[in-house]
């Protein structure tokens, strides 16, 4: 039993219904408050203000009868059309996420866990403790503003009270009168946080008293009040449990399906997720259930402005009657500035700018916007950087089609036909001729009325039959016709690599080697890796006799393709072939030399004699380097075969080590017709194929 006010009650007895109302009735309090903070998870996107000083709530005891509490809003003029508004809707529950609504933001600005000096100011507090830092009881003596008497009245802010020694319990409630009831007599209902006799909140446990995550959601989910069922899964929110958060939203909107606040706070947790597209479909069904539901609306701007919709964003943002988030609106100004110019950039093909304003859209705000990153790609595409475009297109945001805006314009064209726009260049480019008539179809179909998109379209079909037509008479061994065939599609795709590259093989075939190299450089300046066009290019010099252009060329593709024997013999005979060029003896030159060990400081002696180049690698078969280095040291063999390459144990062969001072290993020593060149200590990979490349000519 307790003793409120000289009457007994049963303990955990009061009626809560009946401090409901008078908390109502005296306050002008409203339903729609925020259950706690939400946090920043991250996103480039600052998360949501709202247009209301979150809530806050102080406690103290006295002698009096009743507990003491008090709840105030950031405006307390509107509190009685807030409340209205949540009649209508009950969106309490709703997630908060600005600095307003944060535990800090108390009167002196005091931060939980501060001393607070003994003033008359009263002091705020949130009404969600965070389970993370201790809260400070109001000073001794004086109640805040809006403390509630037994009888029903407001005392005044200043009003001393004698302080008891009894303890107040921070609860959850049952009433509407929003999460943290007070208790008098040291039990707790459901709520999470104690308030000691010094003053301190205390977290009872983790998850309040009902033991871990785990028991907690079981609890829940087994739970037909979609309140409660709310209740924890914002907690589960704040603890960073998302998918169960989210699993809990789910139940709570089955059960009540035309709450708005459930349906914002889904889309906050899918927003942490990294769903947006979804977290813009629960903001949109949001406000299709409560247009004047000013929260949603702009979460759904914010959600807008990052795929890039800044028109929609603009009209949710500013939405009438409710308050303007300043710096949401600097960010939406912020990328309308640079999507504006960025169009401008790619109307008269200044593909550099047009680069630069994407990124700088996208780093203003709009990053998960897939046309502007496939903006990127096509820039990257015109600017024959083919690997940064590949690059740029894997990370490009999937679009769902889950925004109610199919009108959405970038660059003149419907939003999703840009994204087939881009794609058919991109397997164009790639070589891949069908795909790119698939792609450049479904752009056709969302937006058959674009000029744009009509003239793709026609172009690549038109090139997919030149291509496929050449390769038919290229078969038949009709070159001089391929050839035209392939030109024909040149006329109308003039950065295609791999018509270059084909026409490349039939010059090839017809003998001029010179047309050949052409075309290959051509190809290879759209597509520096181009394989075929290095191998073709290559092959065709080899004819030309020019033997520094092969060499090099098959460099490159010895390591690109370091298993393929066949680039292996061609970049041995190639480099034979310079020597001989150049009016140099070649001996000892053999295809797929092997590293030769050597013991002896006389065999030594002769092996680095012979007329060449000669590099030794000094080792010792326990040292961690030289167990790493030397497998390139084998594969620069197999590289460069003119070399003679050999090795020294120089535990195994101190005389031979002493006689050339090494003293530390790896080292490698490069010796040209048995005098000493270059040494290397310890080197890098680069370093050491850039001398040993050096050497070899």
């Amino acid at each position: 039993m307790s003793h409120l006010g000289g009457k007994t009650v049963p303990e955990l007895g009061l009626d809560f219904d009946k401090l409901a109302d008078q908390l109502r009735d005296s306050l002008s309090y409203y339903d729609n408050k925020p259950d706690f903070r939400e946090f920043d998870l991250g996103s480039p996107v600052s998360p949501l203000r709202t247009g209301q000083q979150g809530l806050t709530m102080t406690t103290t005891t006295s002698s009096s009868s009743g507990s003491s509490r008090s709840v105030s809003g950031r405006n307390s003029s509107n509190a009685t059309t807030r409340r209205s508004e949540s009649g209508r809707n009950n969106n309490s529950g709703e997630l908060s996420g600005s600095s307003e609504t944060s535990p800090t933001a108390s009167t002196g600005n005091i931060k939980p866990g501060q001393t607070r000096s003994k003033s008359n100011t009263s002091a705020t507090y949130p009404l969600i403790y965070s389970g993370q830092r201790a809260i400070n009881s109001p000073p001794a003596n004086v109640l805040p503003t809006g403390n509630i008497c037994p009888s029903g009245k407001i005392i005044k802010t200043g009003m001393a009270v004698n302080r008891s020694s009894r303890i107040v319990v921070l609860g959850s409630g049952s009433g509407n009168y929003g999460h943290g009831s007070i208790m008098r007599g040291g039990r707790v209902g459901t709520g999470p946080v104690t308030a000691s006799k010094g003053g301190a909140f205390e977290p009872s446990s983790t998850l309040g008293n009902h033991g871990n995550a785990s028991d907690l959601m079981r609890k829940a989910m087994g739970n037909s009040e979609p309140e409660d069922i709310k209740r924890v899964a914002n907690e589960m929110y704040k603890k960073g449990h998302f998918l169960e958060a989210l699993s809990l939203y789910d139940k709570a909107i089955v059960l009540s399906p035309t709450n708005a606040a459930y349906r914002s706070n889904r889309a906050a947790v899918l927003t942490a997720l990294g769903r947006v597209w979804e977290a813009v479909k629960e903001c949109e069904e949001a406000v299709r259930l409560d247009p004047n539901y000013g929260r949603a609306h702009q979460r759904l701007a914010s959600l807008l402005l990052r795929v890039g919709h800044v028109e929609n964003a603009r009209k949710h943002l500013c939405f009438p009657g409710q308050p303007q988030d300043l710096a949401e609106l600097q960010k939406l100004q912020a990328v309308e500035k640079h999507l504006s110019k960025c169009t401008d950039a790619r109307r008269i093909r200044d593909w550099r700018s047009a680069l630069r304003e994407a990124d700088a859209a996208i780093s203003a705000g709009a990053d998960f916007s897939p046309q502007l990153f496939m903006c990127r790609v096509e820039a990257l595409l015109k600017l024959h950087q083919l690997n940064d475009a590949e690059s740029s297109l894997s990370v490009v945001p999937k679009l769902e089609q889950c925004i109610n805006s199919p009108q959405i314009k970038f660059f003149g064209m419907l939003a999703e036909a840009y994204l087939f726009f881009v794609q058919a260049q991109m397997e164009m480019t790639l070589g891949r001729f069908d795909n790119a008539v698939t792609a450049a179809e479904k752009a056709g179909q969302v937006d058959a009325r674009n000029v744009e998109v009509s003239v793709l379209l026609s172009n690549v079909r038109l090139v997919a039959r030149a291509r496929a037509r050449g390769n038919d008479l290229f078969k038949s061994e009709r070159f001089t016709e391929a050839c035209s065939a392939y030109g024909d599609g040149l006329k109308l795709d003039p950065l295609n690599s791999v018509l270059y590259c084909n026409r490349a093989a039939c010059w090839f075939k017809l003998g001029r080697w010179e047309s050949s190299v052409e075309d290959c450089d051509l190809a290879l300046s759209i597509q520096p890796n181009y394989i075929k066009a290095l191998l073709r290019r290559a092959t065709s010099n080899s004819k030309l006799e020019r033997w520094v252009e092969t060499v090099r060329d098959y460099e490159v593709l010895r390591r690109e393709l370091p298993d393929d024997n066949d680039v292996a013999e061609s970049l041995f005979h190639a480099q034979v072939a310079l020597k001989k060029s150049r009016g140099k003896e070649v001996y000892n030159m053999k295809f797929g030399g092997e590293v030769e060990e050597v013991s002896s400081l006389e065999q030594f002696r002769a092996a680095i004699s012979l007329p060449g180049i000669s590099v030794v690698h000094f080792k010792m078969a326990s040292n961690l380097q030289c167990k790493q280095i030397f497998p390139f040291v084998e594969a620069l063999c197999g590289r460069y075969p003119s070399i003679n390459f050999l090795k020294v144990d120089i535990n195994e062969s101190p005389v031979i080590a002493n006689a050339e001072n090494v003293r530390i290993v790896p080292t490698l020593k490069i010796y040209k017709n048995g005098s000493r060149v270059k040494e290397l200590v310890c080197p890098s990979r680069e370093m050491l194929e850039h001398s040993v490349r050096h050497y070899s000519f």
